[in-house]
């Protein structure tokens, strides 16, 4: 037992001992390189976050996109062998009893060509200027209210309910907004605002007037021509009021999928497929996030690594000039693993003051940052994804990392003969 107490003993005046020597050994070192070797944990620490943080926020930020605007909380849609949802009206009816339930739009969609140059005459060999869309008829106050596509409108303005002979245009269909040109993917050339266009949906065409442009980086709107939800009907050759789907917005704090349950516990299912909008998302979608959260992980991995080399190199470096110093230390009767320790607590203290400066950053600053103003990426408004275990997890794996990059040359240097180290040989 008096043994072990001596062993507890020792190990505990090493840690004090070595506590105090690190502490001392910062405060005379050079308070620029203190601050560039700060300065690189910082850095390292953002690394591990941010980039992959905003791989995967690029991603989400589509997603949560397609929440707001498209599908909303839970949304209807017809059955994968239909074209639409039976017993709309009463679905409709329906869906505001939901408890929590706030808004809904209904829709109704349909597969047309969209043709700009119809009234030219043609040489032969060549063919018209069209495209395929799909043809999204909305009720212009319904859907302003739910997701306030009027602010998508770059160009020109937003529908009316009297916009009989207007539609509104996704910047996805257009030439000059996406120039490509290929057999299986045609846009329009030369049309603009106040532009007419001939919509053709199996036998039936109708001419309309662009009214304006859509750009929202949401499929719904940007590849398709939106027209009023009668027209629609019309084009479609629809003698009823069924839709094609009926998104849903929910108080928040609403559970979705208790929402769903209730749908499904009134009937609803049996018109029309009911999911919450996790269930809706594509399944290519989450497998993108996952690839780029594995991207993310091998940049920032990379990052580590150089900032680990940079400790072992700086405690190196400084061991190596001081082992004058340290062989001292050793005659006099400091234990080496006391000095071992003071240079594992220098590592240790400059990975906690980059990791403590950079959470500051992360959640005071960089998340805040990007969330009020989106990264504009082409497809998406990217926003940062950083949850506090996964920043907490990053910071720790730093600082282990940055522990054993200062305990590999420290253990070097202190091996070496205490005389030798005395006399500088």
């Amino acid at each position: 037992m008096a043994d072990r107490a001596r062993i507890e003993n020792s190990f505990s005046q090493n840690v004090k001992v070595g506590w105090y020597l690190a502490k001392r050994d910062i405060k005379q070192a050079n308070k620029w390189t203190t601050m560039l070797i700060v300065a690189v944990m910082i850095f390292t620490f953002l690394n591990l976050v941010v980039v992959s943080g905003i791989l995967v926020g690029l991603i989400q930020g589509s997603e949560d996109a397609q929440k707001k605007y498209s599908i909303g909380d839970v949304v209807i849609s017809s059955f994968l062998n239909r074209s639409y949802i039976e017993q709309t009206p009463e679905v409709a009816k329906i869906v505001t009893t939901i408890p929590g339930y706030k808004d809904e739009t209904v829709r109704y969609g349909g597969s047309v060509r969209v043709e700009s140059n119809y009234r030219s005459t043609l040489r032969p060999g060549e063919t018209r200027d069209g495209a395929g869309a799909s043809f999204l008829g909305i009720d212009p106050v319904q859907e302003e209210q739910f997701s306030g596509v009027s602010k998508f409108v770059i160009r020109g303005s937003y529908l009316t309910p009297a916009d009989q002979d207007s539609v509104l245009i996704g910047k996805n269909l257009l030439y000059e907004f996406t120039p490509i040109d290929a057999p299986g993917f045609q846009t329009l050339k030369d049309v603009s605002v106040g532009s007419r266009i001939r919509v053709t949906s199996g036998n039936v065409s109708k001419e309309y007037y662009v009214k304006g442009i859509l750009s929202s980086k949401v499929d719904d709107f940007d590849t398709s021509v939106v027209a009023l939800a009668s027209e629609v009907r019309k084009m479609t050759g629809r003698t009823d009021l069924n839709a094609s789907k009926i998104a849903i917005q929910l108080v928040p704090g609403t559970d979705p999928v208790a929402a769903k349950q209730f749908l499904l516990d009134s009937g609803v299912g049996n018109y029309g497929r009911v999911q919450t909008a996790d269930e809706a998302f594509p399944k290519f979608l989450q497998d993108i996030k996952t690839t780029f959260a594995i991207l993310g992980n091998a940049i920032s991995g990379i990052g580590l690594i150089v900032a680990s080399i940079t400790i072992f190199i700086v405690i190196f470096v400084n061991a190596i000039t001081r082992r004058r110093f340290i062989g001292i230390l050793k005659g006099i009767g400091i234990n080496r693993k006391a000095i071992l320790y003071s240079y594992m607590f220098q590592a240790f203290i400059y990975a906690i003051a980059g990791i403590a400066i950079g959470m500051v950053l992360v959640f005071a600053l960089i998340k805040p940052a990007i969330a009020a103003h989106p990264i504009n990426f082409p497809f998406s408004d990217g926003i940062l994804v950083a949850t506090m275990p996964g920043t907490l997890l990053r910071g720790f794996i730093l600082l282990v990392t940055t522990v054993i990059a200062g305990y590999i040359p420290a253990k070097i240097v202190i091996k070496q003969n205490t005389l030798s180290a005395i006399l500088g040989r």
